[in-house]
């Protein structure tokens, strides 16, 4: 199969590269910003052999997973582009719902008949999507100020699809361990619609009431007991919400209410906190 975009993103402007393999669908996003692509441009690919996570973790990709990157470089703000992390996460797991159906049937069937269950695909704070909470994807934003002035912004979605990482300090899944045959180019396909539909919600971050609103929907964790690594610092307390600003509010355990802006999340009463 061949990468392509879904007729919504094609009907959107957006445009699209695909590899077999590359080192980093991201790197390659900021590369061609740099050479004066302003985007939409999505950057595809099977396999990537130098990817990187959040804080410079390493990112595993063997063949047949799906990494995906979208370039946009025209007419963002680095205060809202902040936020479009929760668009995209937000957008996967809409179009995991609707690409594996079979999955969420299965696995979390009340959700199928109502939707105020809680979901198969859910989201954890800031940029992962988990499945039966375990680490499906990892989501990346990456940006830079170009030469003529322009803001870029580099959004990098990977996702488990044949495979998982081993080793890691907490539970990853990916989804042929779910049962699932889908391919990662049919994922990214229907990813690309949902994105779309997603984005025009944001509205250049006018309307990101209403993606927190869908955000907390699939929100995993909520009300639940959860360990915050913040620097050197641990929070302990149970998750509340997300604020109006996406910050992560967390009740620690004398009732003060905490907002954190950037942190790993753990959750449990004991949760682990290991690098």
């Amino acid at each position: 199969m061949m990468f392509t975009l879904a007729p919504e993103a094609l009907e959107a402007g957006y445009r699209l590269e695909g590899f077999d393999a590359v080192g980093s669908t991201n790197a390659l996003g900021l590369e061609r910003a740099a050479a004066g692509e302003r985007g939409p441009l999505w950057l595809a690919a099977l396999q990537q052999t130098s990817g990187r996570g959040r804080r410079g973790r390493d990112w595993a990709s063997p063949h047949g997973n799906l990494a995906a990157s979208l370039l946009l470089a025209d007419g963002l703000e680095p205060a809202t582009a902040a936020s479009l992390g929760f668009v995209a996460g937000l957008s996967l797991a809409d179009a995991l719902e609707r690409a594996a159906p079979e999955i969420q049937m299965r696995m979390a069937p009340d959700y199928a008949q109502d939707h105020k269950a809680r979901p198969l695909f859910q989201l954890k704070w800031p940029n992962d999507v988990l499945a039966d909470g375990a680490k499906l994807s990892g989501i990346l934003l990456e940006s830079s100020i170009l030469q003529d002035g322009r803001f870029a912004v580099v959004i990098g979605i990977g996702v488990n699809v044949v495979a998982a990482p081993e080793g890691l300090p907490y539970p990853a899944s990916s989804l042929a361990a779910l049962g699932s045959g889908l391919k990662a180019e049919e994922l990214f396909e229907m990813l690309s619609a949902c994105w779309v539909q997603n984005y025009r919600l944001w509205n250049k971050g006018r309307g990101l009431p209403a993606i927190r609103d869908r955000w907390l929907e699939k929100a995993a964790g909520l009300g639940g007991e959860v360990a915050v690594r913040v620097d050197e610092r641990v929070v302990r307390g149970v998750f509340e919400t997300i604020d109006e600003s996406c910050r992560f509010v967390i009740r620690e355990n004398d009732g003060t209410r905490t907002r954190i802006a950037a942190g790993d999340v753990h959750f449990g009463a004991v949760a682990s906190v290991r690098q």
